[in-house]
């Protein structure tokens, strides 16, 4: 029987705890001006169909507390066990248009924990990941990395733990306050595992985007398409619509 990694599952659940502590602290509740709540549904090609939610609290002019989730189970996470994420982090705004979110994501399902061979649970991984956002008055932009790593080794024998590396940049130039036109290239990887001798690219895509946007900010839609470089890999397409609150 695989051994369970304890320990490092409760120092997940500490910080965990110490962040949601924090949130619930006489700082974080003195206004409904200061949160936000961003929704978006998504879909792709390799996950399917996923909504994804994000919100903040203003701690300082320059600073808000964050949260997020993304219900990989809508589409081909519905295989993985269920696959849900749910994270918490912090925004710094670095200069006018140009806000910094490093934030520590924590998994549910059997994805990373066995390689999809065994039951789903709580902790089947963490994701530390960095959002980069760029948004001024003529361009838009955005970079993320984020690494999913096993938290537990549940892998049945002969089976392996899985992890993997994806990010992405776009940048846009906006034509007006409805219109976007830009580029989007993104990549997954697997890093490993338990059993995996090497690492490889699930996909590579690249390609142009146009978005649609209410003046108000309140509502957007975009569409993605393009090509997969990865060897065998046809093209790609990514529709997304959000909503804020």
């Amino acid at each position: 029987m695989k051994k369970i990694d304890i320990p490092a599952f409760s120092k997940v659940l500490v910080a965990f705890t110490m962040l949601l502590c924090l949130a619930a602290s006489p700082a974080f509740s003195q206004s409904d001006d200061k949160f936000s709540f961003d929704v978006t549904l998504n879909s792709d090609q390799f996950f399917g169909f996923y909504p994804f939610f994000a919100g903040s609290y203003e701690v300082s002019e320059s600073s808000a507390f964050t949260f997020y989730g993304i219900l990989w189970s809508g589409g081909t996470g519905g295989g993985w066990g269920n696959w849900t994420e749910f994270g918490v982090g912090m925004n710094f705004t670095v200069a006018e248009g140009l806000d910094v979110n490093p934030q520590i994501g924590v998994l549910g399902g059997n994805l990373l924990s066995s390689g999809t061979d065994g039951a789903a649970v709580f902790g089947d991984g963490i994701v530390p990941n960095l959002t980069i956002g760029l948004d001024k008055s003529s361009v838009e932009g955005e970079f993320y990395l984020g690494y999913y790593a096993p938290l537990r080794d549940l892998a049945p024998a002969n089976g392996t733990t899985l992890s993997y590396l994806h990010y992405w940049a776009n940048f846009g130039v906006k034509a007006s306050d409805f219109f976007s036109i830009g580029a989007h290239w993104e990549q997954l990887s697997n890093t490993g595992g338990s059993n995996v001798a090497s690492s490889s690219s699930v996909y590579q895509w690249i390609g142009p985007y146009v978005q649609f946007s209410a003046p108000s900010g309140k509502a957007f839609a975009r569409l993605a398409a393009g090509g997969d470089l990865v060897e065998g890999n046809d093209s790609f397409f990514k529709l997304t619509t959000g909503f804020s609150f």
